[in-house]
């Protein structure tokens, strides 16, 4: 009988084992190991390598069960206590812990709100006009640049695709002028892949320039010929997580490229997520399931736009004014990893 306490004492003491950086690096490092054991001819060797990666697995499932029973555990005494039961642990992310920014927009702020809303885009958001828009890429462009413009022209409204013609984009912005587009948007390549992207917004600007990564057509998309479920309604802009003045400042320039009054029979949806000053673009289309479940299906295509400068006025970059400009080197301003300028 005490022996049988004993054990059982023994059993409520164990503790899971906390993981050491070698350990977790042998998990990263178990699938290679696997395959590199398969073709070690060595039998001695082979067999010792693999107890050792044995052990270690084992050790890794014994603390992944501890952690799910001090998971489940802790679920069980929130529900005895009901109200009295702690608050919830919040894990410390970059998001969270986001150092203070004193261009950080405070929506009580009467005045702070009159300057933001009455800028360059105020006659744009009084619905005084209609946007429209001239999009352009660099001289010759190749075949992934040519779809991705095709594309743009298909999500924004009132949207016309010109080509260069070797023109220089000052020449360009002054024939944009003449003809009444309110915006221009420049797609540059390199290495034969959309890399960049200027917009400038007329007849006074501003103008900022966007690096373009993780392009991804729609054709690309996880559905076939997704391309003829576009429709012609007018989407409606999500604008996520813009906190700044500079923020609130390219937020209010990438609504400007949609209209104001989006077509809700479409049920098209097109988000700019920011996140860590990396804005994700998704164009979805949504269908109602129930009053309380929506589906969504992603229609494409998809980039990641990094703002690089933004500038007074029109395009000019020998003597323009700029608001804001990664100058130098990117990680000499960006001094912690917890500094965000968006």
């Amino acid at each position: 009988m005490e022996s049988a306490e004993n054990a059982e004492n023994a059993e409520v003491l164990v503790k899971p084992p906390t993981l050491t950086a070698s350990d977790r690096l042998a998990a990263k490092k178990r699938f290679r190991t696997q395959r590199r054991l398969s073709t070690m001819k060595n039998k001695v060797l082979r067999n010792a390598q693999w107890a050792t990666l044995k052990k270690r697995s084992e050790r890794l499932l014994f603390h992944f069960i501890g952690k799910k029973e001090g998971q489940k555990q802790r679920k069980k005494e929130a529900e005895a206590l009901g109200d009295k039961a702690p608050p919830k642990q919040i894990p410390r992310t970059i998001e969270n812990t986001r150092e203070a920014d004193i261009t950080t927009v405070d929506r009580d702020d009467e005045e702070v709100t009159f300057d933001i809303t009455h800028d360059e885009y105020e006659s744009y958001f009084s619905k005084t006009y209609v946007p429209k828009i001239l999009i352009t890429s660099s001289d010759n462009p190749h075949s992934k640049t040519i779809h991705f413009i095709r594309e743009l022209t298909k999500i924004f409204p009132s949207s016309e695709c010109q080509w260069r013609k070797r023109s220089s984009v000052k020449k360009m912005i002054q024939s944009a002028k003449e003809k009444d587009y309110t915006d221009v948007v420049v797609i540059n390549e390199d290495r034969r892949v959309p890399n960049g992207m200027l917009v400038s917004h007329l007849p006074d600007g501003p103008t900022a320039y966007f690096k373009i990564s993780n392009v991804k057509l729609t054709k690309d998309m996880k559905y076939k010929n997704i391309i003829k479920e576009f429709t012609t309604h007018r989407p409606e802009v999500i604008l996520n997580n813009f906190q700044t003045r500079l923020g609130q400042a390219v937020s209010r320039m990438l609504a400007s490229l949609f209209h104001y009054d989006p077509q809700f029979k479409g049920r098209r949806a097109v988000t700019f997520h920011n996140q860590r000053d990396y804005i994700f673009f998704r164009h979805h289309r949504y269908e109602f399931k129930s009053q309380k479940r929506a589906a969504l299906r992603e229609l494409g295509p998809r980039f990641t736009l990094r703002l690089k400068w933004l500038q007074k006025g029109t395009f000019d970059t020998i003597e323009g004014d700029y608001e804001w400009i990664i100058a130098g080197k990117r990680h000499e301003m960006e001094t912690s990893r917890r500094r965000f300028f968006l």
